[in-house]
């Protein structure tokens, strides 16, 4: 289920534990509500104590606790919240200092950059769209693996047919409305039909602490490569690294043939 070896050197480990700060949220960002107070004592703990009744009668959270889980993870300043399997086996991350929400009628997705069309999606226009239901595991860089996982949306490279790519263009870029988070893609791994712009999740709308209401599900990849909360496509002339690139990651991120690891392939 997932054979390691360490890290390449070049790369920087993702952590479990509290996850990065923007470097403008410095001052009461990770661990602060508005007012830059941190999360109660009482509230992490209640939190962990639901994860841990999860884990020691082997349920999935429901999607109280998850939604409990995402609104107090990011602010936790002990990170041990991160460590809670989220339903299923998933762990949340957001790389900026809470979790983005975007109502699924305020959704444009933009296709723009090097094409002859440039479009704009809302959510009823992508759901019109024909729709790919793919299952396989999801894994993390760090290690851990949520198996047969069901994905749904559309197939990216039908929304690159639409927008008719000029010749120049070699890669995608996909920025999240975050306002943090970005990934890419070469042209030719942005073409394969196992890479959805993905509007389900396990059956259900994807929630905000999952990415949604819309993100990437570059499936032959690593985690990271998922881009959440996405915003816009852009095609361009060359691969330009993603938010995780740059601190280490490699640029290709192929389940068990990147990142110095060996995992089953997804």
């Amino acid at each position: 289920m997932g054979r390691t070896r360490r890290h390449p050197r070049h790369a920087r480990p993702l952590t479990l534990l509290a996850p990065p700060l923007r470097p403008e949220a410095q001052d009461g960002g990770v661990g602060s509500d508005r007012e830059g107070a941190p999360v109660g004592r009482r509230v992490v703990l209640g939190v962990l104590a639901l994860g841990g009744l999860s884990l020691a009668f082997g349920r999935q959270l429901s999607d109280a606790e998850q939604a409990a889980l995402a609104v107090v993870g990011p602010r936790d300043p002990t990170g041990l919240t991160q460590l809670i399997p989220a339903g299923a086996g998933f762990r949340f991350y957001s790389v900026t200092a809470s979790i983005p929400r975007r109502a699924p009628a305020d959704v444009r997705i933009s296709v723009g950059g090097l094409v002859r069309r440039p479009r704009t999606w809302s959510m009823a226009e992508l759901a019109r769209l024909p729709q790919a239901t793919l299952v396989r595991d999801f894994q993390c860089v760090t290690g851990w693996r949520v198996p047969g996982v069901t994905w749904s949306g559309v197939a990216l490279p039908d929304l690159l047919a639409a927008a008719e790519p000029r010749p120049e263009a070699t890669a995608v870029r996909f920025t999240s409305y975050d306002g943090s988070y970005s990934e890419s893609l070469t042209l030719d791994q942005a073409s394969r039909r196992d890479v959805l712009v993905a509007t389900g999740l396990q059956g259900k709308p994807v929630s905000a602490a999952h990415g949604g209401p819309v993100r990437m599900a570059v499936l032959p990849m690593y985690g990271y490569k998922s881009l959440k909360w996405l915003d816009r496509i852009e095609l361009t002339r060359e691969v330009e690294p993603g938010y995780w690139e740059h601190r280490g990651y490699d640029v290709d991120g192929w389940v068990g043939r990147s990142n110095g690891r060996s995992d089953d392939p997804t």
